[in-house]
C-alpha cells in the first residue's frame, strides 16, 4: 500500500484522523486493529478516531466512524463537524451537506472553521433515574443522542475522578452489553455548565465530546427549563451552542455548533501501523 494521505481536524478538543476513501483504496484486512494502531499516542499520529469518507447512494458521502480503541460508532458530535468541513475543503460536497452515518443522515452547514450539525432526534430521555456505585445510589439522568450517555449533575467539577467513576459506569451491567458515555456537569455561571466526559472506545476522558454536550443540554433543558440555545463549556475550553425544539417532553431540531478546525495534512507509510 503506498502511504496514505489524511487530514488531522480537532473540534472542541476532539481530534480525528480523517480520510478520503471514495475510491476504496483502504485495504487493510484487520481495519479496527489498524485503527487502534494509528490512533496510538507517542507511538503514531494518535487520535481520539478515524473517520473514513466514502461514496453514498442516498446523501454526498457516507463516513465510517472507528474509536481510537478500533470499536464502530455510531455518531459522534464532534466529528462529524469536522468530516463535515473536509469535505468542504476537498470539493466532495458544498457548505450545505448531507452525509450518511449509523445513527441516519446528518446534515451540517459549513461557515469557515465553525460548523452546524442537524442531529437525529433523541431517544430515550430518562430523567431521575439511578446508578449504584459502591453501595450508594447516584442520581443520574440518560439519553440516546445518536449513541447513549448517562448525565450526572456534580458539586465539584474539577475535582471529580471522571475516568474512574466514569469507567466504573461505562461498564456497569446496568447499561450492559453496549455501554454508555459518561458526563459530568456543574453550573459555572448563569446560563452557563461546565461539562467533563468519559467516552466509550476511547476509554478516557476526552477534551470534548458533541453528542455529550447534546445530551447534558437536553437535561437542563428537562430540568431547569432552559431555553434554546444551551452554551457549555467543554474541557478545552472551547464552548459548544446547542439548539433545539421542545415540545412536551419532546426534543427535536436538535443541532450542534462550534469549531472543526484543521491541524495538519499528511501522508501515513506503513511505519505508522507496523510497530
Amino acid at each position: 500500500m503506498t502511504d496514505i494521505p489524511f487530514y488531522k481536524m480537532s473540534g472542541s478538543g476532539n481530534d480525528f484522523i480523517i480520510i478520503d476513501n471514495r475510491a476504496q483504496s483502504i485495504q487493510i484486512e484487520d481495519l479496527p486493529h489498524w485503527v487502534a494502531k494509528v490512533c496510538r499516542r507517542g507511538m503514531s499520529v494518535g487520535a481520539d478516531g478515524v473517520i473514513l469518507v466514502e461514496p453514498s447512494a442516498q446523501a454526498d458521502f457516507r463516513w465510517r466512524f472507528f474509536n481510537s480503541d478500533g470499536s464502530v460508532a455510531e455518531m459522534c458530535g464532534n466529528g462529524a463537524r469536522c468530516v463535515a468541513r473536509f469535505a468542504v475543503l476537498n470539493g466532495i460536497a458544498t457548505a450545505q451537506l448531507a452525509f450518511e452515518t449509523l445513527a441516519g443522515v446528518i446534515s451540517a452547514q459549513v461557515r469557515d472553521d465553525q460548523v452546524r450539525i442537524k442531529m437525529t432526534d433523541p431517544t430515550e430521555l430518562v430523567m431521575d433515574d439511578t446508578v449504584q456505585l459502591a453501595g450508594y445510589l447516584l442520581p443520574i439522568s440518560r439519553v440516546n443522542t445518536g449513541v447513549p450517555h448517562v448525565v450526572m449533575e456534580v458539586k465539584d467539577l474539577p475535582g471529580t475522578n471522571v475516568k474512574a467513576v466514569g469507567h466504573t459506569i461505562r461498564y456497569h451491567q446496568q447499561f450492559a452489553p453496549a455501554g454508555t458515555n459518561v458526563n459530568f456537569i456543574a453550573p459555572v455561571e448563569k446560563d452557563l455548565w461546565a461539562i467533563r466526559t468519559y467516552e466509550r472506545g476511547v476509554e478516557n476522558e476526552t477534551l470534548a465530546c458533541g453528542t455529550g454536550n447534546v445530551a447534558a443540554a437536553l437535561v437542563l433543558a428537562t430540568r431547569y427549563q432552559m431555553q434554546s440555545p444551551i452554551s457549555l463549556r467543554t474541557l478545552s475550553g472551547s464552548l459548544l451552542r446547542i439548539f433545539f425544539r421542545k415540545q412536551g417532553e419532546q426534543f427535536d431540531h436538535v443541532h450542534l455548533e462550534g469549531d472543526a478546525r484543521v491541524i495538519y495534512k499528511g501522508a501515513m507509510g506503513s511505519e505508522a501501523w507496523k510497530y
